[in-house]
């Protein structure tokens, strides 16, 4: 049994907590609001997250950092990306001896444009980390918690930290993998999301399987030609943080941000959507991100660019889709093929 911090007490970071105590580890789970540590420890639920579940004896909340990593070996961060660099430079005071560092967290920095493990990097000193590792793939809280089969992927640049890892959260419901691309982990997790708001939009406006069958393709080979630009492998994405985390979000009811799309197919502004959701929506911060970053690198990314202009210029939704329908022809094998020829011109580059 090892003592495990989980920083973050939303419904994510419940559920993984849920994980490492049923492998028999001792969980200090952090809370910001003093009222959710105590519904927690006193009654062993989290109602706002996870309304059904009841949480083993051995999760205990606190809202003291300190408290919560003392001891520990191991800091699990699942909290928003834009609440992230507020909790590492507080923890960063904190932690007295090299920790792993494990993120679950989907999303990349607008304008610094890092992904989550370089905002870790960036903040945490290299003597207080023994390694940072992401935790990615499809996996909704609220089936984790019920203890549904779920299967995710596990990176890092130090691989036996990733597979320490691995042996601390599989279990016969939960089964990980790892994986040693870091970069391609981390953008798949984080770029679907963009994606499964324009799932949710497509949905919203009425449009069938058809239309949704066509955005998750066209906006997976999105996903891997920007992700290969940035050294990713073309691989990854056809993993569980690529197609497997892209289909999850993209079509189930359970995903904030397809929820949140749906609601602006359906007329709301985006304001209205964020209030009404009452959840931090990552793929509304990640589009601004994305955008940049593909301007930065010169990556065509026609489905992100319309979402950009639908959340921040004011587009409507049936415009932004008929944009897309009105492009440019071009071939679909010659827009694959240049993704593999990507690749071997960036290994040609970089040689192992």
């Amino acid at each position: 049994m090892k003592k495990i911090a989980v920083i973050g007490a939303g419904s994510w970071g419940t559920a993984l907590a849920l994980v490492l105590a049923d492998n028999n580890h001792d969980v200090r789970l952090w809370a910001r609001r003093s009222e959710q540590v105590d519904e927690i420890n006193e009654h062993h639920t989290n109602k706002k997250y996870l309304p059904e579940i009841n949480l083993p004896t051995n999760i205990v909340a606190t809202n003291d950092l300190t408290e919560a990593i003392s001891n520990t070996d191991t800091i699990v961060l699942v909290t928003p990306t834009s609440a992230l660099r507020e909790i590492l430079k507080q923890l960063k005071s904190e932690i007295e001896k090299p920790v792993t560092i494990v993120h679950a967290s989907k999303g990349i920095e607008p304008d610094t444009l890092f992904r989550v493990s370089e905002v870790i990097e960036d903040e945490i000193p290299e003597e207080l980390r023994k390694a940072v590792v992401v935790l990615s793939g499809p996996s909704h809280a609220e089936e984790v918690s019920l203890r549904q089969p779920t299967t995710v992927t596990v990176s890092s640049k130090n691989h036996n930290v990733a597979e320490q890892v691995q042996d601390l959260f599989i279990n016969p419901n939960f089964r990980v993998y790892t994986n040693p691309d870091i970069v391609g982990v981390e953008l798949g997790g984080s770029l679907k999301n963009i994606i499964a708001l324009g799932a949710g939009l497509s949905d919203g406006l009425g449009y069938g399987d058809n239309a949704k069958a066509a955005l998750l393709t066209r906006g997976l080979a999105e996903i891997a030609r920007l992700g290969t630009t940035m050294g990713a492998q073309t691989l990854t994405f056809a993993g569980l943080s690529g197609i497997g985390d892209l289909v999850v979000t993209c079509t189930s009811v359970h995903s904030r941000n397809w929820r949140a799309g749906n609601l602006l197919g359906k007329g709301n502004s985006l304001e209205e959507v964020l209030e009404n959701m009452g959840m931090v929506v990552e793929g509304v911060r990640t589009t601004k991100a994305a955008f940049q970053l593909a301007k930065k690198e010169g990556v065509e990314m026609p489905i992100t660019n319309e979402l950009y202009d639908v959340l921040f210029n004011s587009k409507h939704p049936k415009e932004a889709v008929d944009s897309l329908m009105r492009r440019s022809k071009t071939h679909e094998v010659e827009d694959l093929s240049s993704l593999i020829s990507n690749r071997y011109t960036l290994d040609e580059k970089n040689p192992e």
